[in-house]
């Protein structure tokens, strides 16, 4: 054969084995209505996809192509968002309503296309309508190409998913239209979750409400941690054993070994688990973390718990020995929250140098925390004549969504008019102590409801520093950004100094990630490149505080060809009722 020919066949094999390894990943959800009893509660109808909580785990490769045909049979307007995925080129896919896209209404559906090139580790899926991703939620899970031996660290023998949820004894959207009529906060959580299930330290647990994951001796485990919870961040621990965080937010990291994972609500963390312990039975706990003790609002200070299950712990003299629990941290244990949050670093992979853009377009300094504001015209049951009632913003901007138009509808058609403006503040409107006494003063917790964009140029490069505030409570926020995913530079307590913390940037192999946990009372900097035209969703993961207003939107502009510019609408995409 001569060379020309060798040539040609080898780029033939080389194109089929390229195409063989991307696949399109095709999945149905059916959005209705579900029959479940826990906590010993009469039978409570809830929101679920295809009859499961949570619902199911999406498996894919780098690169391959996912289709999930939504179904609505619901009584509820819903919507889906695939949480961390960048979606490049399919910004109406990415699912907030009245952002990206309106409601699919009871009986309607649409059908979810998206790409996951370039993005491996778990990330998960959820509702993004009301308090419905309380029950509707699953893992996405985006294995290499190569499959499981492309892993940057050892094989694991095995892989379970572990999410982490809430639970009420209530219809979470009744709880959330209530919330927003009067003006006063949903309550908490009755129980939190492990796979959908409380566990053994609930009143009236029941062994089919404990989730159990068997294990060999010595095996070595991927645990991929998902908090889908609604308002609190959790502690996470295995009784006798140690983890080795690989990855946090589909983003690799350098190993980091912990005997506890702390996950905000929206993150996501990729722990490797060898199973070294004595054959037995041992508790997986989730524990929440609160933040804003002594002045927060109140939280359900109670432990979810599933079982680590040898295998050969089925024998007698084994199976009714109690699981060991492992000490639970102090609820408002901090130090070992900023440890863990700041203690990860990235894994630089080739010898490639870190992406981290070094040159900045444009700063932002943007307050986020609790507030008040006077009741909207809408809150048909809040009381005008009391006090103002709870809000919360971003800049003082306390965010409304549009009613009738998407925000990427506007902005594709280029008629902003009535829907949004391009107004958001690159800076608080008043300098004071954020963390300090002076959050005290009324004036300043006062704020207004508004639909303010940040417009970017397309490649635009940001620094964005994040600046807790003690308005109402100083706590931990988690800000989640749509579309992107950003390194964390630095992150401290108190009020930002520019000329100390930079002193403490890590330009070198800064973590990277799509949600990130301000300490409480605390700043963060975060810095991303704009390089993905569209509208895209900036909040807080506490649910109770996204319908406050601790939101905003960033506006991306088209870049100059048309790969970089945000493409017509699909054909079945959901209108306005």
């Amino acid at each position: 054969m001569s060379l020309h020919w060798s040539l040609l066949l080898f780029i033939a094999i080389a194109l089929v084995s390229s195409v063989a390894q991307a696949a399109v990943v095709e999945h149905t959800f059916n959005v209705g209505n579900f029959s479940i009893s826990q906590l010993c509660q009469p039978p409570l109808i809830i929101t679920a996809v295809n009859g499961q909580l949570p619902g199911p785990t999406i498996y894919a490769r780098e690169g391959d192509t996912v289709v999930v045909h939504l179904v609505n049979t619901s009584p509820y307007s819903m919507t889906l968002h695939w949480h961390g995925v960048l979606q490049r080129g399919t910004p109406w896919a990415d699912g907030p309503a009245m952002v990206t896209q309106c409601p699919v209404q009871p009986g309607g559906n649409y059908t979810y296309r998206f790409n996951v090139d370039g993005q491996e580790g778990t990330l998960w899926w959820h509702a993004h309508v009301s308090f419905h991703r309380a029950t509707v939620y699953g893992a996405l899970v985006i294995r290499p190409r190569g499959g499981a031996k492309a892993y940057p660290f050892p094989k694991p023998d095995k892989e379970h998913v572990v999410i982490l949820g809430e639970w009420w004894n209530a219809t979470v959207y009744d709880m959330e239209r209530m919330a927003f009529l009067t003006g006063i906060p949903a309550p908490h959580a009755d129980a939190y979750t492990i796979n959908g299930k409380p566990g053994d330290f609930y009143n009236c647990s029941a062994p089919n409400q404990t989730a159990k994951f068997e294990v060999r001796q010595n095996g070595t485990y991927l645990l991929r941690i998902i908090n889908a919870g609604m308002n609190t961040p959790l502690f996470f621990k295995v009784a006798k054993h140690r983890l080795t965080v690989v990855g946090a937010d589909a983003c690799y990291t350098k190993p980091y070994k912990t005997d506890v994972v702390v996950v905000s609500p929206g993150q996501t963390v990729d722990a490797l688990m060898v199973a070294s312990a004595a054959v037995g039975r041992y508790y997986m706990a989730a524990s929440p973390y609160d933040s804003a003790i002594p002045q927060g609002p109140p939280f359900s200070d109670t432990t979810a718990t599933a079982i680590l299950q040898y295998a050969g712990a089925r024998r007698k003299t084994v199976r009714w020995r109690p699981p060991v629990l492992p000490r639970r941290p102090p609820v408002n244990d901090t130090a070992t929250a900023h440890r863990f949050f700041s203690g990860m670093t990235a894994l630089l992979r080739h010898g490639k140098p870190s992406a981290v853009p070094l040159a900045v377009d444009t700063h932002m300094y943007v307050t986020v925390g609790l507030g008040v504001s006077l009741c909207q015209p809408e809150q048909l049951l809040c009381n005008r004549s009391a006090p103002p009632v709870f809000s919360s913003s971003m800049n003082n901007a306390s965010f409304v969504v549009p009613k009738n138009t998407s925000l990427l509808e506007a902005h594709f058609r280029r008629e902003p008019g009535g829907v949004y403006t391009r107004d958001f503040p690159d800076t608080p409107p008043v300098v004071f102590d954020y963390t300090g006494d002076e959050s005290d003063n009324a004036t300043m917790q006062f704020t207004t409801k508004s639909t303010k964009v940040k417009t970017l140029r397309y490649n635009e490069t940001v620094e964005m520093v994040l600046q807790n505030t003690r308005l109402i409570a100083k706590e931990s926020h988690p800000m989640h950004i749509h579309g992107f995913n950003f390194f964390i530079l630095a992150q401290g307590f108190g009020n930002y100094d520019k000329r100390r913390a930079e002193r403490r940037f890590n330009l070198v192999d800064p973590q990277e990630r799509n949600t990130i946990a301000v300490p409480t009372g605390g700043w963060a900097v975060i810095r991303f490149v704009a390089d993905n035209p569209g509208m895209w969703y900036m909040h807080c993961h506490f649910d109770a505080h996204i319908s406050l207003g601790l939101a905003m939107v960033l506006e991306v502009l088209d870049g100059p060809t048309p790969e970089t510019s945000v493409p017509p609408p699909p054909a079945d995409l959901p209108r306005c009722s």
